[in-house]
């Protein structure tokens, strides 16, 4: 079925001017996958899902090595939002989604629905006046800004909100309880609710954990294929302004859910049907990252825009073995620790090593909890098939952003822009260490990862245990260093310790 999604009414806006009158400054896109492990990509190692168009990106432009998110979606998407790590105060703020569900099912009143409302906008997360985000650099600069997906941080936002954080146009879900569906009865628009046809759960088809029901249920309409159609239109309609295009899809958190299961997994004789389901949501991130990419060569924009493509945090089961990891079983049956037996996707029984030999999940103070791919791509400025192990995280991209459209970092921000590792020059402002913080405890809790290459984990929070990794040498953290460099243990937990619920520099 035709999507019937609007054109883009963006207004104009006077061009940024760099080396002369007549260069337009770059476009940016930066395509967030959500809960997407490294391993889940061919040029991280990923050998079941083939990603033809998403591993273009690094065989065209760089591949991050050493490059980290948060352990879950809201902190992660704050400190991607607001250039600051993810210990600051507010950091972990975050309110309470699901509040549309429960009118939308008819549990509450519409009259109960506005006064909850009311309530929880007065509690959200006050915003400071100071206070810059991401898509307002880029608007400091001329650019239009545009976002398609789960829009705000986390989790139940609101039009004035959205518009807060410099987002000229935006089209998505308003809750991210809802997101955990992908056939929504409606999403938004720049502040207006739109209907999606054959879309009638309140749920949004949220399916079940077990990803057993049938493909194609929850309605008729995936809200991917709605992003897509936007973005599109979006590109379509921008071929004489400089954009920043953000988009945080969906893809592939879970539960399973998808329209058509992809050829290379619909008849595979092992594989259940959750399983095939999840490859078939990696297939199509992949394709549409490879619309995006195709659309900007017919529209005469490819050289001069700027593709990045990350996930938040990092991998998550939606199939296979997850029961096992919740109760930190390995593959056979015995329980794992956290020294010599800790738990892995390449040990326990994920058919695609969606961690890539990496220790934990989403949540995981280790790294396979806040390791994430970065792949970026400028054709003629990037050199093609090179990769790097700068220490870098979500919080870097908004002084990049700042370096890309010609503007001052803002004051006060914990990134750093990695925009000359990009160019190839010199790297002179580097990281001393980046902070990831962490209140769950089922597999390592907080770390701090310095430029030298080693990570501090708080591997037991309640006994104050700590353990120290070289992950440049052992990204898979099989090897605690801790009792040969204790003096390093003591320093970096004392860094540690004083960075979390640290105030904002940023802010008067």
């Amino acid at each position: 079925m035709a999507l019937i999604v609007a054109l883009l009414l963006l207004s104009e806006t006077a061009p940024v001017t760099f080396a002369s009158e007549t260069q337009r400054p770059p476009n940016v896109i930066f395509i967030l996958a959500d809960d997407l492990g490294p391993g889940m990509l061919g040029c991280y190692g990923q050998e079941v899902v083939k990603t033809p168009n998403i591993d273009r990106l690094a065989r065209q432009g760089m591949k991050f090595n050493n490059y980290y998110g948060s352990v879950f979606c809201a902190p992660a998407r704050w400190t991607l939002l607001s250039g600051m790590h993810d210990g600051r105060v507010g950091g972990w703020g975050q309110n309470r989604g699901g509040l549309p569900i429960l009118r939308d099912s008819g549990k509450i009143s519409e009259e109960e629905y506005q006064k909850r409302l009311v309530v929880h906008k007065a509690k959200s997360n006050p915003i400071a006046d100071d206070e810059l985000f991401l898509a307002q650099v880029a608007q400091q600069a001329g650019y239009q800004t545009a976002q398609f997906g789960k829009l705000d941080r986390g989790f139940l936002t609101w039009h004035e909100r959205v518009k807060r954080f410099g987002w000229d146009f935006y089209e998505g879900y308003y809750d991210h309880s809802r997101c955990h569906g992908f056939y929504p009865p409606y999403l938004w628009r720049n502040g207006e609710r739109f209907d999606l046809p054959g879309n009638t759960m309140a749920d949004c088809g949220k399916t079940s954990e077990a990803g057993d029901e049938p493909v194609g249920y929850g309605g008729e309409t995936y809200s991917q294929n709605v992003f897509i159609e936007g973005i599109l239109k979006c590109l379509r309609s921008h071929q004489d302004k400089p954009f920043f295009l953000y988009h945080p899809t969906q893809l592939p958190h879970g539960p399973v859910a998808i329209p058509e299961l992809h050829p290379d997994f619909a008849d595979h004789p092992t594989m259940s049907l959750a399983e095939k389901k999840f490859g078939s949501m990696v297939k199509m991130l992949d394709e549409h990252v490879g619309l995006i990419l195709d659309e900007l060569v017919t529209l005469g924009l490819d050289d001069n825009t700027i593709v990045l493509f990350a996930s938040d945090n990092g991998h998550e089961l939606y199939y296979g073995p997850k029961p096992e990891y919740r109760k930190q079983l390995l593959a056979n049956g015995e329980r794992a620790n956290l020294t010599d037996r800790k738990w892995r996707t390449s040990e326990c029984g994920d058919v695609f090593d969606g961690a890539g030999g990496r220790a934990g999940l989403k949540r995981s103070g280790y790294q396979g909890g806040m390791q994430c791919p970065l792949l970026v791509r400028w054709p003629g400025k990037i050199a093609g098939g090179t990769e790097t192990d700068l220490l870098s995280s979500h919080y870097d991209f908004l002084a990049t952003l700042a370096d890309i459209v010609g503007q001052e970092k803002p004051v006060g921000k914990d990134g750093i822009s990695y925009l000359p590792t990009l160019l190839g020059q010199p790297q002179t402002e580097v990281h001393d260490f980046v902070v990831v913080y962490n209140r769950n405890t089922l597999l390592g809790s907080s770390a701090l990862i310095t430029g030298d290459g080693f990570k501090l984990v708080q591997a037991n929070k309640k006994k104050d245990v700590f353990q120290l990794y070289n992950i440049l040498e052992d990204n898979e953290e099989r090897f605690d260093l801790s009792a040969q460099y204790p003096e390093k243990v003591e320093y970096l937990k004392q860094l540690l310790t004083q960075e979390i619920d640290s105030p904002r520099p940023d802010l008067k």
